[in-house]
């Protein structure tokens, strides 16, 4: 049981939505046809380049601490799709020079385009809806999540009826900043409303970004420790860490916290 608690915050990919690897490739796929009616090009062309282009961010941006912003990728894969030669792996694409290659309208579209693909083939957990509505009766509640666009974590949040129990939703693509990083627990304890320490507890399934990051600023860590096999998300490096907590699964979390399902009474 861990007293003194006035908020929690959640991680959302593979604590609070799990993530296997098939409906992923599918918001992809989805997506590429609607750059395909932009461009010409075939969509397994646009889902190849895509591929690329996720891999060139990932290796540019979250070694600084970075989010790998989806508007930026689909500005590079327009980009490419429409002739221009990217720039070899060991120098960052001048995004300001390839603008002129794409519209703000396509942008907007695509955008759309993934972030409604994404609540469509992203199931709801059983479960969750009716866990936060019990915890939001006794703390101030906040999904923070690294994820490269906020768009598709608002759209799924509001589909699913939980934005009525959160505070916040802070995501890495609006901050600037990803976990473990301070900036981003920094802006979720300003959002909730409550000072950055011990009063609020972090949930997460991955011990380098979510615990560490907790932890770093003097918050309270669960660790959730089952997700799904092959998920295609990213997790940040191994680390020898300790949580205040440790879960099987986000529902577990009010036993954890002294907690009986349906009496939320810190």
């Amino acid at each position: 049981m861990i007293d003194g608690l006035e908020a929690i915050t959640f991680d959302f990919g593979n604590t609070l939505v799990p993530f296997p690897p098939g409906p992923m490739a599918r918001v992809v796929e989805i997506t590429a046809v609607r750059m395909s009616v932009f461009t010409g090009c075939p969509a397994d062309e646009v889902v190849r380049v895509w591929r690329e282009e996720r891999r060139r961010q990932f290796a540019e941006d979250v070694p600084d601490g970075r989010e790998a912003d989806m508007d930026v990728r689909v500005v590079r894969v327009l980009a490419r799709l429409r002739g221009c030669k990217p720039p070899p792996s060991s120098v960052r694409w001048d995004d300001a020079s390839i603008a002129s290659y794409s519209s703000p309208r396509e942008l907007e579209a695509i955008l759309n385009a993934y972030a409604d693909a994404f609540v469509q083939m992203t199931p709801v957990p059983v479960g969750i809806g009716p866990m936060l509505e019990r915890l939001a009766r006794s703390y101030r509640l906040a999904i923070l999540s690294n994820w490269p666009l906020a768009l598709a974590v608002d759209r799924f949040v509001e589909s699913a009826g939980w934005r009525r129990h959160l505070a916040a939703v802070v995501v890495s693509q609006r901050v600037g900043v990803i976990k473990p990083g301070a900036a981003i627990f920094q802006a979720a304890a300003r959002e909730l409303g409550v000072p950055s320490g011990p009063a609020i507890l972090h949930v997460g399934d991955d011990p380098g970004a979510d615990v560490v990051g907790a932890q770093a600023l003097g918050w309270r860590a669960a660790l959730v420790r089952v997700k799904p096999v092959d998920s295609p998300l990213p997790v940040a490096p191994p680390v020898d860490v300790v949580p205040d907590l440790e879960i099987d699964t986000v529902l577990d979390l009010e036993a954890a916290i002294g907690l009986q399902a349906g009496l939320a009474t810190p």
